[in-house]
């Protein structure tokens, strides 16, 4: 089997810093990525981004079928040249958030489809609109197993008083938890941080009782637009309100108008959406 760096001089390919390509060949952490999607015979995983396979092939020798979403058409050509005779293993030229994830991607009956898993080394700049495309998609992955920046990573997995958007978008839709550090001199070309694996696993539903999600996110964006300010403010501001009547809802969520969006739990963000949404009415 060809090393990353034999690979890429096989078909003359140089990571593209456009695409945001750094590439994991080190066995230690992958083999640590492929643990945490604690695979089976049985499941079905959407790789993204699996430039020039070397997880692909770990992954195909473990699921019962792999799909591969790969933006950049070299790599594209790599990965059918090298694995195109794996039987279980589709490789699709697609861009991920332009993507609609369906029964028919996956190859799963329509009627009732089977759980699949996300696999994904996700660039930064792509980062928080990939998760949300995931989280949000029908059918939703039971769980995803992502490679992002450390920093990034401490993000998702934050608690209430270090809470984002990011966050609560996550935390929404299920439970994070950090897995694995990986230095970034593990990457080629190394990048200028370390990274971290972070497993999300998604709620079938979610535990907080959100009545209009659109909604919901408007009030966490507008809470979170001027975090250093107290949330009667931001959320006057962001949801171009009176004070008075900003103050009034936070109060009847049991909210302390005074209090920063970053020490809300999603909890609390749901029952102030819920209380915003119903005085609205």
């Amino acid at each position: 089997m060809l090393s990353l760096s034999e690979l890429l001089q096989k078909y003359n390919l140089r990571p593209r810093k456009g695409l945001g390509q750094n590439f994991l060949s080190d066995p230690h952490h992958l083999s640590k990525i492929v643990e945490a999607a604690e695979l089976s015979a049985d499941d079905t995983v959407l790789e993204i981004g699996p430039g020039p396979g070397v997880l692909t092939r770990l992954l195909a020798e473990q699921a019962g079928h792999v799909i591969a979403v790969e933006l950049d058409p070299a790599m594209v050509h790599l990965l059918q040249s090298e694995y195109g005779d794996y039987p279980n293993l589709t490789i699709l030229h697609a861009d991920i958030l332009k993507t609609q994830i369906t029964s028919q991607l996956l190859s799963q009956p329509t009627t009732q489809p089977t759980p699949y898993k996300v696999v994904a080394n996700l660039p930064y700049y792509i980062t928080s609109a990939v998760v949300r495309h995931l989280l949000e998609s029908d059918p939703q992955p039971s769980c995803l197993v992502i490679t992002v920046q450390k920093e990034v990573a401490q993000r998702i997995v934050a608690e209430p008083g270090d809470m984002s958007v990011l966050a609560v978008s996550v935390q929404f839709y299920g439970q994070p938890k950090l897995i694995h550090h990986i230095p970034a001199g593990a990457f080629y070309p190394p990048p200028k941080v370390d990274s971290a694996v972070v497993c999300i696993d998604t709620y079938a539903q979610p535990p907080a009782n959100v009545p209009d999600i659109e909604f919901f996110f408007q009030v966490v964006k507008a809470g979170f637009s001027q975090k250093r300010k107290q949330l009667k403010n931001t959320l006057a501001g962001g949801l171009r309100q009176p004070t008075a009547v900003v103050i009034h809802a936070l109060k009847q969520a049991g909210i302390d108008p005074t209090r920063r969006a970053q020490t809300l739990s999603v909890a609390e963000w749901a029952k102030l959406s819920e209380v915003l949404l119903s005085n609205q009415n």
